[in-house]
């Protein structure tokens, strides 16, 4: 039975290779059918599911209502099994189908088949829209036309209106070759596509040297915490300083997380001592993350932050905020501090599983709250899809935040941090353990 663990810091978030305490044995023999992957799923969360008490769900009698059906097919086992899994009321804690598992492996490698974009879900006044937040270069996507805020009208067929993030992604990808049927509106016009799939490799990081004010600025934008994104951003700041910045932003806004060790080994190019994050575990063990006197990333540094930026990007802002290495600009984070594994069933089937809370390095619980950043800037709608995609094409004119930044940079010197009115730096202390 083979069987890896991965452990993610976000809602799509956190890879890093790490041992998997082996499932109890069932008591009777599983193997041949779908019973055998209910029960692998179950002794996985049993064994490691940050709460102990499962939400008050009977997770005992989980187990023997799952053993005591029959099943007809692993569709109908894996039905069950989501249901089951449904109870926690945890979002972060899923059964993912074969399928699924791989389109999270894909996106969490930086590699997959598709056409190139990246997908983002915008809300207001209770409306969610799918939008293009990336377009690969050079991929199918780009060369079909296909534009960063452009709306997803449909895909494959299926009217976008209320499909998920997951659910349009897993439509969007296939094999080398095959051709997506897609709409996209912009503007007030609908256009019909069709783009054939090809093999893709992420560019998850982008940067550009940007002259502002007298002081000569490197914007690097991370879309993403994948297995390339520790590589490419090292790439970056050393271009950039090569080329002459002076000081830096970094553009988290959308960034919905990634893996764990790229935010810790990304935290650790800014800041050259101290405590990273720090996460309790079921039994309120408590694992540290700190500095190790690496950092070679010098000059003040700006981190521009939204309501989407989750997870894995909450450690990077809230590990540089808290040693006050850098000034958050924006608007409040999303307030994801939960840390999953992910594990690969015998099937091909996966799990991701809760499995510790984390908390900043001053001790801030962000659970639900986020980061709120030093400086505040509101960033209407209307701006929202103004803004560039592009480090290259961004502008003071178009991009508030990233005014209000250079603002505060041009009045810093070399390796300080932005002075702002307020900090929200305090001693460390010890967190209390809640799951939440």
């Amino acid at each position: 039975m083979r069987k890896t663990k991965q452990k993610w810091a976000g809602v799509l978030v956190g890879l890093t290779a790490v041992g998997l305490a082996t499932p109890l044995v069932a008591q009777t023999t599983l193997e041949n059918n779908p019973k055998g992957i209910l029960d692998e799923a179950w002794q996985i969360i049993n064994t490691n599911y940050v709460d102990p008490g499962f939400n008050r769900v009977n997770w005992q009698q989980v187990r023997r209502d799952l053993l005591s059906r029959e099943y007809s097919s692993p569709a109908q086992a894996y039905a069950a099994l989501r249901a089951e899994v449904n109870k926690l009321a945890d979002p972060y804690t899923r059964f993912l189908d074969p399928q699924e598992f791989q389109a999270l492996v894909n996106q969490t490698s930086g590699e997959f088949s598709g056409v190139g974009v990246r997908l983002k879900l915008e809300e207001e006044q209770e409306e969610k829209r799918l939008i293009i937040a990336d377009v690969v270069e050079n991929s199918p996507a780009a060369k079909a036309g296909i534009r960063p805020g452009d709306e997803l009208v449909s895909v494959a067929g299926r009217a976008a209106k209320g499909m998920t993030l997951e659910d349009a992604s897993k439509l969007i990808r296939g094999p080398v070759g095959s051709v997506l049927r897609l709409e996209v509106r912009r503007a007030k016009e609908t256009l019909p596509l069709q783009i054939t799939r090809a093999w893709i490799e992420t560019k998850i990081v982008d940067y550009a040297l940007k002259r502002e004010q007298g002081r000569v600025i490197g914007l690097i934008r991370l879309q993403g915490f994948n297995a390339h994104a520790t590589e490419q951003m090292r790439e970056a700041i050393q271009s950039l300083q090569r080329q002459g910045a002076q000081a830096y932003v970094l553009d988290l806004r959308g960034n919905p997380g990634g893996l764990l060790s790229s935010s810790i080994e990304i935290t650790r190019m800014w800041l050259n001592q101290g405590r990273i994050v720090s996460t309790v575990g079921r039994q309120g063990e408590r694992e540290v993350f700190n500095a190790n006197g690496t950092a070679f990333a010098r000059g003040p540094l700006a981190i521009l932050v939204d309501h989407q930026s989750a997870s894995a990007s909450e450690i990077v802002a809230g590990a540089l905020q808290d040693h006050k290495r850098a000034v958050v600009v924006g608007s409040p984070t999303f307030g994801k501090a939960l840390v999953q594994s992910v594990h690969r069933l015998s099937d091909g089937a996966g799990l991701a599983v809760t499995i510790a809370h984390y908390y900043t390095p001053s001790g801030r619980d962000i659970a639900r709250k986020g980061i709120n950043p030093n400086v505040t800037v509101a960033v209407s709608r209307a701006q929202r899809q103004a803004l560039a995609q592009r480090p290259a094409d961004t502008s003071i004119g178009r991009d508030p935040a990233y005014a209000r930044a250079v603002e505060l940079l041009t009045k810093t010197t070399a390796g300080t941090a932005p002075k702002t009115p307020s900090s929200q730096s305090r001693t460390p202390q010890s967190p209390q353990r809640n799951p939440g």
